[in-house]
């Protein structure tokens, strides 16, 4: 059975993952409005995959006894000025992420919950993966400059698929 503060804490996840997805989605659907469709795959595979970080959370929440609360959201932002700046702002929200998860491994342990604790490292690890994967982006698009912006619409889904096969 979860303690009230873990169940609170981790339903504040939810609407963080909640968010998260949506956040990739609106910026998905500017890129794709603005030319950018490998650009936009990469944030719609990253929408969907913070949808089933949610996912996790709320099925963890209802298997340990409490209840998963599915939020309201605000609306995420409809317009990016730069591919650049929309991927610095992915990085600080990552970044804002992995604050939080480490902010739930941290009352996991106040609260003596070893199960929580366990659970929650996938979270970690994946949060450690999450912030590489973005920063190899804004390296790449450091590198290209505003004049290669084709090239790298073209080539990101093959970063995707690399991080994803040496993370297999």
């Amino acid at each position: 059975m979860l303690k009230e503060r873990i169940e609170n804490i981790l339903n504040e996840q939810v609407e963080k993952e909640a968010y998260s997805s949506a956040l990739y989605l609106a910026m998905a659907s500017w890129c794709e409005k603005n030319g950018y469709a490998g650009i936009a795959e990469w944030m719609y595979a990253q929408s969907e995959e913070e949808r089933m970080h949610m996912l996790k959370f709320i099925k963890y929440i209802n298997e340990r006894g409490g209840h998963a609360i599915v939020p309201a959201l605000k609306q995420p932002p409809v317009n990016q000025q730069t591919v650049k700046a929309m991927f610095e702002d992915v990085l600080k929200h990552e970044q804002y992420i992995s604050d939080s998860i480490n902010q739930i491994v941290g009352l996991a342990i106040e609260e003596r919950d070893f199960t929580t604790n366990s659970w929650i490292q996938w979270f970690v690890n994946e949060q450690i993966e999450e912030e590489a994967s973005v920063s190899l982006i804004l390296d790449k698009l450091n590198m290209l400059g505003a004049n290669n912006m084709y090239l790298f619409d073209r080539d990101i889904m093959g970063l995707r698929a690399n991080e994803n096969s040496e993370g297999a």
